[in-house]
Protein backbone atom coordinates (compact mmCIF):
# COMPACT_ATOMS: atom_id res chain seq x y z
CA UNK A 1 0.00 0.00 0.00
CA UNK A 2 1.12 3.47 -0.78
CA UNK A 3 -0.05 6.84 -0.26
CA UNK A 4 0.56 10.34 -1.27
CA UNK A 5 2.79 12.42 0.99
CA UNK A 6 2.71 16.20 1.61
CA UNK A 7 5.56 17.70 2.93
CA UNK A 8 4.09 19.08 6.53
CA UNK A 9 3.42 14.71 6.71
CA UNK A 10 6.89 13.99 5.39
CA UNK A 11 8.49 16.49 7.99
CA UNK A 12 5.73 15.08 10.87
CA UNK A 13 6.42 11.57 10.51
CA UNK A 14 10.56 12.22 10.61
CA UNK A 15 10.58 13.93 13.28
CA UNK A 16 8.57 11.65 15.32
CA UNK A 17 10.26 8.50 14.13
CA UNK A 18 13.86 10.85 15.46
CA UNK A 19 11.87 10.87 18.93
CA UNK A 20 10.40 7.24 18.87
CA UNK A 21 14.15 5.64 17.56
CA UNK A 22 15.86 7.45 20.71
CA UNK A 23 13.46 6.18 22.90
CA UNK A 24 13.07 2.74 21.91
CA UNK A 25 16.97 2.14 21.68
CA UNK A 26 17.29 3.35 25.52
CA UNK A 27 13.64 1.95 26.95
CA UNK A 28 11.57 0.14 24.35
CA UNK A 29 8.16 1.61 23.41
CA UNK A 30 8.99 3.67 20.59
CA UNK A 31 5.50 2.76 19.34
CA UNK A 32 3.75 4.80 21.74
CA UNK A 33 4.51 7.62 19.49
CA UNK A 34 4.79 6.33 15.94
CA UNK A 35 1.85 4.30 15.59
CA UNK A 36 -0.85 6.63 16.88
CA UNK A 37 1.33 9.31 14.34
CA UNK A 38 0.54 6.83 11.44
CA UNK A 39 -3.30 6.64 12.40
CA UNK A 40 -3.20 10.45 13.03
CA UNK A 41 -2.40 10.97 9.27
CA UNK A 42 -5.45 8.59 8.09
CA UNK A 43 -2.81 5.52 6.98
CA UNK A 44 -6.03 2.84 8.05
CA UNK A 45 -5.07 0.43 11.16
CA UNK A 46 -4.27 -2.73 9.59
CA UNK A 47 -1.39 -0.63 7.35
CA UNK A 48 -0.10 1.56 9.95
CA UNK A 49 -0.10 -1.88 11.98
CA UNK A 50 2.41 -3.17 9.37
CA UNK A 51 4.22 0.15 8.55
CA UNK A 52 5.05 0.76 12.07
CA UNK A 53 6.42 -3.04 12.71
CA UNK A 54 9.11 -1.87 8.94
CA UNK A 55 10.24 1.11 10.22
CA UNK A 56 10.75 0.10 13.96
CA UNK A 57 12.27 -2.91 12.83
CA UNK A 58 15.39 -0.88 11.22
CA UNK A 59 15.41 1.39 14.62
CA UNK A 60 16.43 -1.95 16.87
CA UNK A 61 18.65 -2.94 13.73
CA UNK A 62 20.18 -0.20 13.86
CA UNK A 63 21.05 0.18 17.87
CA UNK A 64 21.41 -3.83 17.63
CA UNK A 65 24.52 -2.89 14.95
CA UNK A 66 25.60 0.22 17.18
CA UNK A 67 25.82 -2.02 20.29
CA UNK A 68 27.55 -5.10 18.64
CA UNK A 69 30.00 -2.26 16.93
CA UNK A 70 31.00 -1.14 20.36
CA UNK A 71 31.46 -4.27 22.24
CA UNK A 72 28.57 -4.17 24.62
CA UNK A 73 26.96 -7.26 23.28
CA UNK A 74 28.89 -9.88 21.60
CA UNK A 75 27.23 -11.93 18.54
CA UNK A 76 28.51 -15.37 20.21
CA UNK A 77 27.23 -14.70 23.30
CA UNK A 78 23.73 -14.23 22.13
CA UNK A 79 23.53 -15.61 18.59
CA UNK A 80 21.22 -18.88 20.45
CA UNK A 81 19.02 -16.68 22.11
CA UNK A 82 18.60 -14.53 18.88
CA UNK A 83 17.37 -17.58 17.08
CA UNK A 84 14.94 -18.25 20.08
CA UNK A 85 13.48 -14.75 19.89
CA UNK A 86 13.30 -14.88 16.21
CA UNK A 87 11.14 -18.46 16.38
CA UNK A 88 9.28 -17.57 19.39
CA UNK A 89 7.64 -14.01 17.55
CA UNK A 90 7.17 -16.45 14.43
CA UNK A 91 4.76 -18.39 16.51
CA UNK A 92 3.13 -15.74 18.22
CA UNK A 93 2.45 -14.45 14.92
CA UNK A 94 0.91 -17.18 13.35
CA UNK A 95 -1.23 -18.29 16.58
CA UNK A 96 -2.04 -14.58 16.96
CA UNK A 97 -4.43 -14.95 13.53
CA UNK A 98 -6.27 -17.98 15.59
CA UNK A 99 -6.50 -16.69 19.38
CA UNK A 100 -8.61 -14.64 20.73
CA UNK A 101 -5.29 -12.01 22.30
CA UNK A 102 -8.40 -10.35 24.77
CA UNK A 103 -6.98 -11.50 28.00
CA UNK A 104 -3.21 -9.93 27.53
CA UNK A 105 -5.22 -6.56 27.24
CA UNK A 106 -5.65 -7.37 30.66
CA UNK A 107 -2.75 -9.70 31.78
CA UNK A 108 0.09 -7.19 30.46
CA UNK A 109 -0.79 -3.92 32.44
CA UNK A 110 -0.27 -6.09 35.56
CA UNK A 111 3.27 -7.18 33.86
CA UNK A 112 4.01 -3.55 32.85
CA UNK A 113 3.39 -2.58 36.28
CA UNK A 114 5.51 -5.00 38.04
CA UNK A 115 8.58 -4.08 35.73
CA UNK A 116 8.15 -0.07 36.58
CA UNK A 117 7.71 -1.03 40.38
CA UNK A 118 10.79 -3.20 40.37
CA UNK A 119 13.09 -0.68 38.85
CA UNK A 120 11.64 2.04 40.98
CA UNK A 121 11.84 0.32 44.03
CA UNK A 122 15.26 -1.75 43.86
CA UNK A 123 17.54 1.25 43.29
CA UNK A 124 20.32 -1.21 42.75
CA UNK A 125 19.00 -3.36 40.18
CA UNK A 126 21.40 -3.42 37.17
CA UNK A 127 24.31 -1.56 38.71
CA UNK A 128 26.55 -4.44 39.36
CA UNK A 129 26.71 -8.23 37.54
CA UNK A 130 24.84 -10.12 39.83
CA UNK A 131 24.35 -14.15 40.30
CA UNK A 132 21.54 -15.04 37.87
CA UNK A 133 18.70 -16.59 38.88
CA UNK A 134 18.12 -19.30 36.21
CA UNK A 135 20.62 -21.55 34.16
CA UNK A 136 21.32 -20.27 30.48
CA UNK A 137 19.43 -23.01 29.20
CA UNK A 138 16.72 -22.24 31.06
CA UNK A 139 16.79 -18.01 30.06
CA UNK A 140 17.29 -19.55 26.43
CA UNK A 141 14.44 -22.47 26.05
CA UNK A 142 12.37 -20.77 28.65
CA UNK A 143 12.47 -17.32 28.87
CA UNK A 144 13.58 -15.92 25.61
CA UNK A 145 11.32 -17.58 23.53
CA UNK A 146 8.26 -16.77 25.68
CA UNK A 147 8.77 -13.14 25.36
CA UNK A 148 9.79 -13.35 21.79
CA UNK A 149 6.49 -14.88 21.27
CA UNK A 150 4.31 -12.12 23.12
CA UNK A 151 6.47 -9.94 20.54
CA UNK A 152 4.71 -11.60 17.31
CA UNK A 153 1.54 -12.17 19.60
CA UNK A 154 1.02 -8.96 20.69
CA UNK A 155 3.94 -6.70 20.72
CA UNK A 156 3.45 -3.63 23.54
CA UNK A 157 6.70 -3.28 25.85
CA UNK A 158 8.67 -6.14 24.46
CA UNK A 159 11.98 -4.42 24.78
CA UNK A 160 11.23 -3.81 28.77
CA UNK A 161 10.27 -7.10 28.87
CA UNK A 162 13.96 -8.68 27.66
CA UNK A 163 15.54 -5.75 29.58
CA UNK A 164 14.02 -6.78 32.74
CA UNK A 165 14.35 -10.36 31.97
CA UNK A 166 17.95 -9.80 31.27
CA UNK A 167 18.37 -7.88 34.97
CA UNK A 168 16.09 -9.63 37.35
CA UNK A 169 16.60 -12.74 36.68
CA UNK A 170 19.98 -13.08 34.74
CA UNK A 171 21.77 -10.41 37.05
CA UNK A 172 23.11 -8.31 33.67
CA UNK A 173 24.02 -4.57 34.24
CA UNK A 174 21.20 -2.28 32.83
CA UNK A 175 23.53 -0.93 30.27
CA UNK A 176 24.76 -4.75 29.21
CA UNK A 177 20.60 -5.74 29.70
CA UNK A 178 19.69 -2.92 27.27
CA UNK A 179 22.29 -4.18 24.39
CA UNK A 180 20.81 -7.85 24.83
CA UNK A 181 17.42 -6.33 24.92
CA UNK A 182 17.89 -4.60 21.51
CA UNK A 183 19.22 -7.67 19.64
CA UNK A 184 16.79 -9.57 20.61
CA UNK A 185 14.09 -7.31 19.84
CA UNK A 186 15.02 -7.12 16.31
CA UNK A 187 15.22 -10.84 16.09
CA UNK A 188 11.13 -10.81 17.26
CA UNK A 189 10.22 -7.75 15.18
CA UNK A 190 11.73 -9.35 11.92
CA UNK A 191 9.27 -12.55 12.01
CA UNK A 192 6.34 -10.13 12.44
CA UNK A 193 7.95 -8.06 9.93
CA UNK A 194 8.54 -10.47 7.36
CA UNK A 195 4.38 -11.55 7.66
CA UNK A 196 3.78 -7.99 7.31
CA UNK A 197 5.62 -7.74 4.17
CA UNK A 198 4.19 -10.77 2.80
CA UNK A 199 0.31 -9.15 3.65
CA UNK A 200 1.10 -6.33 1.43
CA UNK A 201 -0.04 -4.09 4.37
CA UNK A 202 2.60 -1.42 3.66
CA UNK A 203 3.13 1.66 3.40
CA UNK A 204 6.32 1.81 1.70
CA UNK A 205 6.58 5.27 1.09
CA UNK A 206 5.64 6.50 4.56
CA UNK A 207 7.92 3.53 5.83
CA UNK A 208 11.22 4.92 4.32
CA UNK A 209 10.58 8.50 5.62
CA UNK A 210 10.57 6.74 9.12
CA UNK A 211 13.30 4.41 8.69
CA UNK A 212 15.09 7.58 8.00
CA UNK A 213 14.32 9.37 11.27
CA UNK A 214 14.37 5.50 13.31
CA UNK A 215 17.75 4.95 12.03
CA UNK A 216 19.42 8.73 13.36
CA UNK A 217 17.37 8.31 16.59
CA UNK A 218 18.51 4.99 17.39
CA UNK A 219 22.45 5.79 16.53
CA UNK A 220 21.79 8.89 18.77
CA UNK A 221 19.91 7.05 21.71
CA UNK A 222 22.30 4.09 21.36
CA UNK A 223 25.01 5.93 22.07
CA UNK A 224 23.23 7.83 24.80
CA UNK A 225 22.64 4.25 26.50
CA UNK A 226 26.43 3.59 26.54
CA UNK A 227 27.71 7.01 28.03
CA UNK A 228 24.89 7.87 30.30
CA UNK A 229 23.65 3.97 30.93
CA UNK A 230 21.54 3.38 34.08
CA UNK A 231 20.94 7.44 34.81
CA UNK A 232 18.35 7.75 32.17
CA UNK A 233 17.64 4.16 31.20
CA UNK A 234 15.98 3.45 34.74
CA UNK A 235 13.70 6.49 34.59
CA UNK A 236 12.54 6.10 30.89
CA UNK A 237 11.96 2.39 31.40
CA UNK A 238 9.20 3.23 34.24
CA UNK A 239 7.66 5.96 32.65
CA UNK A 240 7.40 4.39 28.87
CA UNK A 241 6.33 0.72 31.08
CA UNK A 242 3.48 3.45 33.34
CA UNK A 243 2.52 4.97 29.62
CA UNK A 244 2.23 1.77 27.97
CA UNK A 245 0.12 0.54 30.84
CA UNK A 246 -2.18 3.15 30.80
CA UNK A 247 -2.92 3.37 26.79
CA UNK A 248 -3.52 -0.62 27.01
CA UNK A 249 -6.28 0.13 29.51
CA UNK A 250 -7.77 2.70 28.12
CA UNK A 251 -7.70 0.78 24.83
CA UNK A 252 -9.75 -1.67 27.28
CA UNK A 253 -12.00 0.32 29.01
CA UNK A 254 -12.49 3.78 27.49
CA UNK A 255 -15.14 2.80 25.28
Amino acid sequence: MDVVLSGDVVAFLFIVAILAGFIDSIAGGGGLLTLPALLLVQVPPLSALATNKLQSSFGTLTSSLTMLYKKAVAWPSIRWAFLASLLGSALGTILVHFVDAALLTLLIPVVLIAVALYFGLIKQAGQLEKQSLLTPKQYLYGVVPTIGFYDGFFGPGTGSLFTFANVALMGRTLISATANAKCLNFASNSAALLVFISSGHIAWLLGVVMIGGQVIGAVIGSHVVLSHGQRLIRPLIITVCLLMCAKLLWERFAY
